[in-house]
């Protein structure tokens, strides 16, 4: 099980800069902890103290908190409400969930004149017939029970029949304490057989030396925990004790078996081939570009950090013919192009981004990179001018809609009429056209039809 020691507070008291003595409040729940100790010594200012979720059994060693208004002891195997006597200031005492089975312990609390809340839910005494009305006429300076509040006429009433609930405690009382005797015994006789099966298995372990019966011992081990979680588990504080037992030793074996594949050889990273050229890694796993094409002096390397990365965290190493960057221990090697002077190279972050620049200066410069002239960039960027040319918009001779039929619908009815009279008006209408074309005259002014 857990100790509760000063590292584990100093831990748990990060909000206050690690200092123990000023310290106001703690919170050590989930630790497997099964005794109070060193708290009331060393954090004699605390008002708030949560230690709920552990193992202990007991309440002890904490009647030097003067100042402590809130205890929080919920999800543990106190059985007696006990030891309280020195918390002058206490308000609120939260002990759901535990096996508080003799109720008459509350009177113990007669003493905190302070305590306005008291939490008891969960516990085989709340399970009592007069278990209410037995509080509340025991403690006076109570307002809140299970978190209801006490009015003043359940008061009168619970003092009314004190001497009822008084008895009726003591007969549940008795009941629970003779199932706690049977679940003790049943208890003990397991932990007799664990302790055979652990003996018999130490001496076969004795006995056996080689990898293979290791081996058998190891499947063992994981056989005789599938029947410790397959069998049947009681709400007792002996069985809460067995089940953090157990999984702190399976958390153990765990932790063994990590070390185990930990202390083997690691693969030893390679950095450069059997004839002595530099393998490219990118052990980081980081983005970058390596430009050697704009500037004609200078390979400039460029990559992306983290911008609030302490530069003690980077180192660069700018070789003739390779660049090696090392990021957190995880390397980015690359070989480059051509070579480089190193003493002429430099390195910065780029304040902006973070980045790392690096800028390696050629050992022969590059004539086959030509710098652009900035005019001739200029004149680039410029736009070219377009003539457009704006043509008037065609109009499109008018067409004239027709009313009625189309000309080219003939006529049925002109079938019945004689022949001879049509042809008759077709020459009046000719010789009408022929006296209008001779009587004609021409006007010059008079613009021509389109």
């Amino acid at each position: 099980m857990v100790k509760i020691t000063l590292e584990l507070i100093r831990k748990r008291s990060e909000h206050n800069e690690g200092e123990i003595s000023t310290l106001e409040e703690i919170a050590l729940h989930q630790e497997n902890i099964d005794k109070i100790q060193l708290i009331d010594r060393h954090c004699r200012y605390l008002k708030i103290l949560l230690l709920q979720n552990n193992l202990i059994s007991r309440i002890e060693n904490l009647s030097m908190l003067k100042r402590l208004e809130y205890l929080n002891l919920a999800l543990n195997n106190i059985e007696v409400i006990e030891n309280l006597e020195g918390l002058e200031s206490l308000k609120k005492l939260d002990l759901t969930v535990n096996f508080i089975g003799n109720l008459q312990s509350v009177k113990n609390l007669r003493w905190n004149e302070n305590l306005e809340q008291l939490i008891l839910m969960g516990n085989p005494c709340a399970d009592y017939e007069y278990y209410r009305q037995y509080i509340v006429a025991t403690l006076p300076q109570l307002r809140e029970l299970d978190m209801q509040e006490i009015e003043r006429s359940e008061r009168i009433k619970a003092l009314q029949i004190y001497a009822r609930a008084r008895d009726d405690v003591i007969e549940s009382y008795q009941r629970y304490e003779k199932t706690r005797i049977i679940e003790r015994t049943r208890r003990n006789a397991a932990l007799e057989m664990t302790e055979i099966k652990t003996n018999t298995i130490e001496e076969e372990q004795e006995n056996k030396k080689n990898e293979a019966e290791n081996a058998n011992t190891e499947q063992d081990d994981e056989a005789e925990n599938e029947r410790f979680w397959k069998q049947p588990s009681y709400h007792t504080p002996e069985d809460r004790i067995a089940i953090a037992e157990r999984s702190l030793k399976k958390q153990e074996m765990r932790n063994h078996s990590s070390d185990k594949r930990d202390n083997r050889p690691k693969r030893v990273l390679k950095l450069f081939a059997p004839n002595g050229r530099a393998y490219n890694i990118n052990q980081a796993k980081v983005s970058f570009k390596l430009n050697d094409e704009d500037d004609p002096d200078f390979v400039v390397l460029e990559v992306p950090v983290y911008r609030h990365l302490d530069t003690s965290y980077v180192d660069v190493d700018v070789n003739p013919t390779y660049v090696r960057v090392t990021i957190k221990g995880k390397i980015l090697q690359l070989t480059l192009p051509c070579e480089v002077s190193v003493e002429r190279s430099n390195v910065r972050r780029n304040t902006t981004t973070g980045n790392l620049v690096v800028s390696m200066a050629r050992l022969i410069p590059c004539t086959t990179i030509v710098k652009k002239d900035e005019s001739v960039k200029k004149k680039e960027s410029k736009r070219e001018t377009k003539i457009l040319t704006v043509r008037p918009p065609v109009i499109s001779r008018r067409a004239l809609l027709e009313i009625g039929p189309s000309s080219d619908i003939h006529d049925f009815l002109m079938v019945t009429k004689d022949s001879a009279k049509q042809a008759q008006t077709d020459e009046k209408n000719l010789a009408t056209e022929k006296k209008n074309l001779e009587n004609f005259e021409d006007n010059p002014d008079v613009p021509p039809l389109e």
